[in-house]
Formats: C-alpha cells, sequence, structure tokens
C-alpha cells in the first residue's frame, strides 16, 4: 500500500480546488494539523458578483504550485514525509476539480504513494475533528455552505444518514441573493453577517417555511419574502432587513438540527460548511446546545470554509476504511455524499 515500511499512511497531503480556493494541508492521523495554505481568489471574482469558472480553473492552475509547496514547507517536510495525497474529486466546478486531481495524481506517482479521492461534503464533515481531538461519533452535523443545506446522522468514520436536505436553495446560496440584491456585494454570506450587527433581527418577521415538516430544508420563498417586503417598504433600513433574514435562516437551522440531536440521540452537534462561519448561526447553536444539555463543536471560521485541511483528514480515514483510489477515478461535479 505504501512504499516503505510503515504499515499504514500517517501523513496525508490534502488538495482542495472545488472552487475558488486554491489550498493545500498536511494532517497527520487525520487529526494534527502540520501545515494549512489557502489562497483566495475572492478579489477575482468579485467584480462578477460571483464565481466565474473558466477564472477559477485557470487560476488553480496558477496557484496550486506555489501553494503545495508552501505547505510541505511549513510542514517540515518533502516528498519523502508524505504517505498519501488526498484531493477533492467533487462536487464542485469540474474545471477546478481536474486541476487539484490531476495534481495530486502526479504526486501520488512521483513519491510512490496512495492517491485518494475525497468527497467535498464529507471533508466538511472532519473540520470538527481537528480541533476537537476528543471528538467521537455518533453526531449529528449541521453542513451549511453556498450548495449545500444538510443534516447528517454521523454514526461512524465514513458512515453516514442523511436526515435532511435542501428542497431548493441552499442556505447560503439564499445568503448571496438577498445580498446581491441588497447591493451588499459578494461574498453575500459575510456582507450580510456584517451589515446585520447593526439591525433589528425583529424589524420583519419573515417567513420560516418547513419549520416542523421534518428534516429537509427551504429558503427559496424566504428569498422572495425578503425581495417583495423591500419592493413594498423601499424606506426599510438595508440593515433592519439583514437582520431580519439572517434571523429567519438561523431560527430553521438551529430548530431542525437540535430536532434532530433529540430523535437520533448524537452525543453532540457540529456546524460545518462556510455559513457556519455565520456569527448568529453560532451563537445560537451554543445557546441551544447548553439548554439541550449537549455539546456543540464549532471549527474555527478557517475550517469553515474552503480548506484543505479537512481534505487530507477525510482522505485519512478514507484510506482505512476503502484503501486507495484508482488513478482512473475523475471528477465528479455532481457528487453525492456516500451513505450506508
Amino acid at each position: 500500500m505504501v512504499t516503505d515500511e510503515r504499515a499504514e499512511p500517517t501523513v496525508v497531503l490534502g488538495i482542495e480546488t472545488s472552487c475558488d480556493e486554491t489550498a493545500a494541508a498536511v494532517v497527520a492521523n487525520g487529526a494534527a494539523v502540520m501545515s494549512s495554505v489557502v489562497s483566495s481568489q475572492v478579489d477575482l471574482h468579485a467584480r462578477f458578483g460571483g464565481v466565474v469558472p473558466e477564472i477559477a480553473s485557470r487560476a488553480h492552475v496558477e496557484l496550486l504550485t506555489p501553494v503545495v509547496a508552501e505547505a510541505l514547507v511549513e510542514a517540515g517536510i518533502d516528498g519523502d514525509g508524505v504517505d498519501a495525497v488526498a484531493a477533492t474529486i467533487g462536487p464542485g466546478l469540474v474545471g477546478s476539480l481536474l486541476v487539484g486531481i490531476s495534481a495530486a495524481k502526479a504526486l501520488s506517482l512521483v513519491w510512490g504513494v496512495p492517491f485518494v479521492g475525497v468527497n467535498h461534503l464529507e471533508a466538511h464533515l472532519y473540520a470538527s475533528f481537528l480541533e476537537e481531538p476528543d471528538l467521537e461519533p455518533p453526531l449529528v452535523v449541521l453542513l451549511v455552505s453556498g450548495g449545500h443545506t444538510l443534516l447528517i446522522a454521523m454514526e461512524g468514520h465514513a458512515r453516514y444518514r442523511l436526515l435532511g436536505t435542501t428542497v431548493d436553495d441552499a442556505a447560503g446560496e439564499a445568503f448571496d441573493k438577498v445580498a446581491r440584491f441588497l447591493g451588499l456585494g459578494y461574498p453575500g454570506g459575510p456582507a450580510v453577517d456584517r451589515v446585520a450587527m447593526e439591525g433589528d433581527p425583529a424589524a420583519v418577521d419573515f417567513p420560516r417555511a418547513m419549520l416542523d415538516d421534518g428534516f429537509d430544508f427551504s429558503f427559496s420563498g424566504l428569498k422572495t419574502a425578503v425581495i417583495n417586503h423591500v419592493r413594498k417598504h423601499p424606506g426599510l433600513a438595508t440593515a433592519d432587513v439583514a437582520a431580519s433574514f439572517q434571523r429567519a435562516v438561523v431560527d430553521v437551522l438551529v430548530h431542525k438540527a437540535r430536532r434532530a440531536v433529540r430523535e437520533t440521540g448524537a452525543r453532540g452537534l457540529c456546524l460545518a460548511g462556510g455559513v457556519a462561519a455565520n456569527s448568529l448561526l453560532r451563537e445560537r447553536a451554543l445557546d441551544a446546545a447548553m439548554e439541550d444539555g449537549i455539546r456543540c463543536y464549532l471549527p474555527s471560521r478557517s475550517m469553515c470554509t474552503d480548506n484543505a485541511a479537512m481534505v487530507a483528514a477525510a482522505g485519512y480515514w478514507r484510506l482505512r476504511s476503502d484503501g486507495p483510489s484508482s488513478l482512473a477515478l475523475g471528477a465528479a461535479p455532481n457528487l453525492r455524499l456516500a451513505l450506508g
């Protein structure tokens, strides 16, 4: 499985290029972060109001080699110290994914170590494990990002059960669309979070769709309600709209997450994904966990957004459970989380 005498890989180089972050990290034993380097493309895409796939993939080509080199230097190792190379294979932008996958395969061949293809969603599940050494399943994970809103029962490493997902817009997508409508700029999530701090969250009673209807989510109607309300009340303060919208989203997310923990008997609740960096969501999740007598695990904000440390951690556990991935494995832009 490896070319040296060690029984199993322990040091994994992770590569993440699923969207607009070029990242590389070195993680030992799926938990100890030896280095984590992220080169953001936000400035490249900001003037377009969103990620432009062609620009993203070209930037990855230019940035990935120096980012990987920096990650290795920070970790104090070279190729001889790497036991496996993991890369995100999906979901994501196909052109961006291919850049990272190709680089990871090349390095695995040159160094004579396994290549591991990692599901980006699964990687987010491992963000909390990098900063909580005593974290153990079963857990409920609320994974909230620009493209996904998922409630997952994590019953063990590489063993998951999907409890709920979005039936339309993801929460992060709703944040981006509302931010764009309000003229708050890109990326929308941090912009709404920042402006909402100065607003009144009770100014507008926006709808909480599907609040008590299973574990699925719906945010498209909320986005439309915000647009319609602002058009009818053009004098309403933007900060009040942002705060009221944010509160409506967080109310639904926290309500369903805490109910999922109760019904599954999980040991705790983990937040994951870019929206997990939202100030109100983090505060409300902690408060709810304290009220319910459970533990709540919040990754640092740098681990909520796309990074390669979580990819390396997920790669480590996948390697232990499934072994190396085939070098014939390609990009899967619409990849779903493997359940079971």
